[in-house]
């Protein structure tokens, strides 16, 4: 017998078998201890369930790093009849992963993209100003946004919102950039972060409390697979062409960069692997 067919029959199987699974409705993940002045990080969320799919690094600064990590909220979608849904899944969402949550307006911001940043000055600089007061009040040690190549246009509008936001911010304010992907991939990620069974279990269970999106397409359980594929080309997109891959499952893909003095910096030279097994909190030091 051909040992390779049941290892794919085993996979469309358990596809299959997790369409049945309850969406939502499961009790919060276990989360850290953290002081009132934990360090924070923000993650600039285009909508509504990328806080949960594009996560992972986000996850393991809040549970190694025992960092307080805050989801904002950039959009609630295009559909206005659906924003008060999708707002709801998102808390309970964020609920369930220990996130805290900002709501960058009641809806959210209208019209984040690179059209309204050339064509409408006037609103894209209001919505400027209200991510970099979100900013100034929390003072970040680390922020999330998509990079400027992922396909969506909200989510590239979003990752030039933050950028013209950072500018806005007085020196010396410093921090943490990791920008993510989803739609579109990257061609130059300096990092790989192994993300554990356990991890990526409960990312798959927080996507799922959006009920209205999965329901019409069950995208949540294809982020196993999708986590398995960046190991595939992190190993050699990140660690070098003809590198040896790490031994991971499941990994996410990202940029880390520093902005300082107005601009993004490198941070190390080259690309990294972070295990498991190693402590995320080293991403947080000084070169």
């Amino acid at each position: 017998m051909n040992p390779y067919h049941r290892f794919v029959s085993e996979h469309a199987r358990l596809i299959q078998e997790a369409r049945s699974y309850p969406l939502g409705g499961l009790e919060p993940a276990p989360k850290p201890e953290r002081g009132a002045d934990a360090p924070r990080a923000l993650f600039f969320a285009p909508h509504p369930d990328d806080e949960c799919i594009s996560g992972g690094l986000a996850v393991r600064l809040l549970r190694e790093g025992r960092m307080n990590v805050i989801d904002v909220a950039v959009t609630l979608g295009r559909n206005e009849a659906r924003r008060a849904g999708r707002l709801e899944e998102l808390r309970q969402a964020c609920r369930y992963l220990g996130f805290g949550l900002v709501l960058t307006a009641p809806d959210g911001l209208e019209r984040i993209n690179l059209k309204t940043r050339e064509q409408d000055p006037a609103h894209w600089h209001a919505c400027v100003k209200v991510i970099a007061g979100i900013l100034a009040a929390h003072r970040p040690r680390v922020v999330f946004c998509p990079h400027d190549q992922d396909w969506n246009s909200t989510h590239i509008g979003t990752h030039f919102l933050v950028q013209d936001a950072l500018r806005q911010m007085p020196a010396p304010f410093e921090c943490l950039v990791v920008e993510t992907e989803f739609w579109g991939q990257m061609t130059d990620p300096n990092l790989m972060v192994e993300i554990s069974a356990a991890d990526l279990g409960d990312m798959v269970t927080a996507t799922s409390f959006h009920v209205g999106e999965v329901a019409r397409n069950p995208y949540h359980l294809l982020l196993p697979a999708w986590m398995m594929d960046n190991v595939r080309r992190g190993g050699e997109v990140v660690g070098g062409q003809g590198g040896k891959a790490p031994e991971f499952t499941f990994a996410a893909l990202c940029r880390l960069r520093r902005w300082s003095r107005g601009r993004l910096e490198k941070t190390f030279d080259g690309g990294k692997f972070l295990a498991c097994a190693e402590d995320v909190g080293s991403l947080l030091l000084p070169a």
